[in-house]
């Protein structure tokens, strides 16, 4: 598919994604993009490239996409993905497109040409609606950053330059969801006192306990979490399944960074037996986007040096995940996980960190960031549109 227009006597135009010369094109765009932009964080390149190929990374075995570069001349002025997610069909019982990946110059005709080269290309293969921005789903990078432009992005999620909504809005999206981010700083950052007398009754009344996660035994720890998230996370919007795949290999990219003391399993204590199931966890990782800011996308020749050096200096961390086996979540596990955190992360180096991201309709979780003394500093948005 190739669509052209005219935009002030320049034609524009937006070439499928085909040749390894312009996947390369499509990974660089952002980095020229936005180099100038101070909150903006450089991506690991090599991270960049799992994420994007599409003919390995196991995301894509239940999707069909395609890449889009919009071109000034020979200059590349923005990219898209264009998303079908069979698993998000399957489970949710629709047809339904995406769009990711997203980037532009401040220019509606360039912004309009790509997304409509990607509401085309999902509607021809049956969408009724188009949703987006999913890098490339609700499990990894999404959003379009909306509010809070003036703070860096925490480790796994997006920034943005301020434009991009308008032009997205331009072109006719609607609000679908926000997300919220809570920053907790040093001094909220500590389990009050009535914090721990609920936790500690949670935990003798039910037989509660919480762990730390066991590296040495990372399968099994891995399969247990992904258990936990599918069943936890079911009934919020935008829910995709993980497959065991899938989940092995994103468990693999977080092992990198993980710092164990601050991964929490939730267990509880089983009724005439000695053994404990698996019933929560937490994850929460060391926000290694301070020291990524350094290194611009690179860590060959000098910037791993970079990156070792300013990971020392990290006392941030990011609360990605917390979930609760469904049949479990009216007990307060998730009071026993935040009581945990708080005492952990202080005693472990860490003294500020960010929850994200909470989606708006989650009242449960909105009301206890803002309880347990988070203040909320970013907003990302999911559009919607019809793709026909």
């Amino acid at each position: 598919m190739t669509r052209t227009a005219k935009s002030n006597d320049t034609r524009i135009e937006i070439k499928p994604v085909a040749m390894p010369r312009e996947a390369r094109v499509f990974l660089e765009l952002p980095y020229r993009l936005h180099r100038r932009l101070d909150h903006w964080v450089p991506p690991l390149r090599m991270a960049q490239k799992d994420i994007l190929n599409v003919k390995r990374h196991p995301v894509y075995r239940n999707m069909e996409v395609e890449k889009f570069i919009a071109y000034r001349g020979d200059l590349a002025v923005g990219r898209v993905m264009a998303i079908i997610n069979n698993a998000h069909d399957s489970f949710h019982k629709e047809r339904a497109g995406f769009f990711g990946f997203f980037e532009t110059i401040d220019d509606s005709d360039v912004a309009s040409h790509l997304l409509d080269s990607a509401r085309g290309w999902v509607a021809v293969r049956g969408a009724k609606i188009l949703r987006g921005p999913v890098n490339p789903s609700t499990n990894y990078e999404c959003g379009l950053l909306v509010e809070g432009f003036d703070l860096d992005p925490a480790v796994m999620m997006v920034y943005n330059p301020p434009y991009y909504a308008g032009l997205i809005e331009g072109f006719g999206f609607k609000k679908a969801m926000d997300l919220y981010a809570y920053e907790v700083n040093e001094e909220s950052f500590r389990a009050t006192e009535k914090m721990r007398r609920v936790a500690e009754r949670l935990r003798k009344k039910d037989g509660i306990t919480v762990r730390t996660v066991n590296l040495k035994d990372f399968k099994r720890e891995v399969e247990t979490v992904r258990r936990i998230y599918n069943d936890a996370w079911s009934n919020n919007w935008g829910f995709v399944p993980v497959s065991e795949d899938e989940f092995e290999h994103l468990a693999k990219d977080l092992k990198q960074i993980v710092d164990p003391k601050i991964v929490l399993v939730a267990e509880r204590s089983i009724e005439g037996s000695p053994e404990s199931v698996p019933i929560g966890f937490m994850l929460a990782v060391p926000d290694i986007n301070r020291a990524l800011k350094k290194v611009n996308g690179r860590l060959f020749p000098l910037g791993i040096f970079k990156l070792i050096r300013h990971s020392r200096k990290i006392d941030s961390i990011r609360i990605i995940i917390m979930g609760v086996i469904k049949e479990h979540q009216s007990l307060g596990v998730a009071a026993v996980l935040y009581e945990e955190i708080y005492k952990r992360g202080p005693a472990n180096g860490y003294f500020s960190g960010e929850m994200s991201w909470v989606l708006e309709n989650n009242v449960l979780m909105n009301r206890a960031a803002e309880l347990l003394g988070g203040r909320r500093s970013k907003t990302y948005r999911i559009y919607e549109m019809p793709a026909a």
